[in-house]
């Protein structure tokens, strides 16, 4: 691949034309708002100028329900040898793009599984793929010098490929994508009216669970009204459990010693399935999770204090598998919670005290 068009410079748009002309490709942006282009060239994505002829691919990076038109439209221009789209849905724009008239032998639907909760080109990133699932959705039409080239794009943005049929993926993301984001946005509604004294007893559990739901609506309405069938089923599902979970907080306050243990029991029993479910996760480089102890060590709202504990580590033959920040409400400090193997923990703990950190046991 020596050329491609990248129509559509939001997050995903742009991080795909950085990765790509950090590797040497000649890319050409385009997207409806000129501003947008503009800014994910000045960012180092390549050139908002149109290109001279064909290029090697065309990357779609619009709004699922733009995405049918916007590549019919771009194949009667002959725009380019391939054409592929990144939408986080698959099956209704290629059943769109069919009913459009389209050859579908040019055309392969993808969708990387990366993301931030931030838009637009000033959040886009060469390194936002990296190591990443990258769907792939190929049919028996679709050419193999276009499935060469998807695969080449992958492999330039440091992905892994994974090629899945178009509706199982759109049933996998509605579990695993779309439906996470309206629980996490629930969620972070009750704080919308909560006192401001409730508010402020927030911990690293509210963080998690709501940081998504920073995320832009109007994107979000865009990919749910191309998915809407598959996250309804998933919430159905979760609704079921919302009202027997229900049910048994309420049998827990009842004076009946018997309605309190099958209380108790239903609780129990949707905690283990969600204790079943978390073990399914994949962990660091896709393999189960690992079980990791924490040394949790107290810093200051300094610059380079976080650098300091990982050259400390690093000093102390550690490897850091994973850190996480709770800041601490109303004061210029904080814990981070270093995750590592739990053998190594110790060794940790005991390097760190050496050197002047406090660690919280």
């Amino acid at each position: 691949m020596r050329t491609a068009l990248v129509i559509g410079t939001g997050l995903i748009g742009t991080s795909v034309a950085l990765a790509l002309a950090g590797r040497g490709v000649t890319v050409h942006l385009r997207d409806h708002d000129p501003t947008r282009a503009r800014t994910a060239a000045a960012l180092g994505a390549g050139t908002d100028e149109e290109p001279a002829g064909p290029v090697d691919l065309a990357v779609v990076a619009v709004p699922p329900t733009h995405v049918a038109a916007t590549l019919a439209a771009e194949m009667r221009a002959g725009a380019a040898r391939g054409y592929l789209d990144v939408a986080s849905v698959k099956g209704g724009p290629r059943r769109e793009l069919a009913a459009l008239g389209a050859d579908l032998s040019a055309y392969i639907g993808t969708h990387p599984m990366a993301g931030k909760e931030r838009s637009g080109p000033l959040a886009g990133s060469a390194d936002l793929f990296d190591g990443r699932p990258w769907v792939l959705t190929p049919t028996r039409d679709t050419d193999t010098e276009v499935l060469n080239l998807a695969l080449e794009l992958v492999a330039l943005c440091r992905a892994v490929p994974v090629v899945m049929d178009a509706d199982a993926h759109d049933r996998a993301v509605a579990l695993v994508s779309h439906t996470p984001q309206l629980i996490s946005s629930m969620v972070a509604a009750r704080l919308e009216t909560a006192d401001e004294t409730d508010v402020r007893l927030c911990g690293q559990g509210i963080r998690d669970v709501t940081r998504i739901a920073a995320s832009d609506p109007a994107m979000w309405v865009e990919i749910l009204s191309a998915n809407p069938g598959p996250v309804a089923d998933v919430l159905s599902g979760i609704a079921a459990d919302l009202a027997e979970t229900v049910e048994s907080l309420r049998a827990l306050q009842s004076a009946d010693d018997e309605k309190r243990q099958g209380g108790a029991a239903g609780i129990e029993d949707v905690l283990r399935r969600g204790n079943a479910g978390r073990e399914r996760v994949p962990g660091k480089h896709g393999a189960a999770p690992a079980a990791y102890e924490i040394v949790a060590v107290h810093v200051s709202d300094q610059p380079g204090e976080l650098a300091r504990i990982f050259a400390d580590a690093g000093r102390a033959g550690v490897n850091v598998e994973d850190v996480r920040i709770e800041h601490a409400t109303g004061q210029q400090a904080g814990l981070v919670q270093v995750m590592v193997d739990p053998a190594a923990a110790p060794v940790l703990a005991a390097a760190l005290r050496e050197r002047g950190w406090s660690i919280r046991q």
